[in-house]
């Protein structure tokens, strides 16, 4: 049983939560936010707080592994729209490294501009809630109020050159531990 799940959600004062059929909307002083509810999953308002039900009988033995993942789902769905009415008050931030000789970014019009290795520069566009700002030309704060959205982007910037276990270029979170390999003309001297 999802213990998480059955927890309710309190709305802060200056947030306005709607709940229609299959829509959450949530609205605050950085911006609005909206999440789909899943199947099987109401959502229910009282008292300023947020009641999330997972709909699936328990009972019945072949729907058990259907309950589960319903049950996941209800924790999950709690934890998405706990992360919208966080993200409404507060603005979330994500830090990218460049490591690399000659690797470098710059921001044009909207859109991310990164020379890491490749004979062209890899354009990425900006989402509209999302700023970047470039220090030193190799790292990047990316901020924004839509957290699922500014985790999306910054793992799809990552995926572009991730870092490597030789040499360590690459694109990096910050903070982030890469595991060094030796190579082969390090083994060979060592014989």
């Amino acid at each position: 049983m999802s213990r998480l799940g059955k927890k309710p959600i309190i709305i802060p004062d200056n947030v306005n939560v709607s709940v229609s059929d299959n829509l959450i909307e949530i609205s605050g002083p950085k911006g609005k936010l909206s999440q789909k509810i899943f199947d099987n999953i109401s959502v229910a308002m009282e008292n300023r707080q947020l009641l999330i039900k997972n709909l699936m009988p328990s009972g019945e033995r072949k729907m058990r592994k259907l309950f589960k993942k319903t049950d996941s789902l209800q924790g999950l769905l709690r934890t998405l729209i706990i992360n919208k009415i966080n993200g409404s008050l507060n603005v979330f931030e994500k830090i990218l490294e460049i490591h690399g000789v000659g690797y470098k970014t710059e921001v044009k019009d909207k859109k991310l501009i990164l020379n890491v290795g490749f004979n062209h520069p890899v354009e990425i566009d900006i989402p509209e809630t999302i700023s970047i700002e470039v220090v030193h030309n190799t790292i990047l704060f990316i901020r924004g109020f839509d957290k699922e959205l500014l985790g999306n982007l910054t793992a799809k910037i990552r995926s572009i050159c991730p870092p490597e276990p030789y040499k360590g270029k690459g694109i990096r979170y910050r903070g982030e531990y890469v595991r060094h390999k030796v190579g082969k003309a390090a083994i060979a001297a060592q014989k």
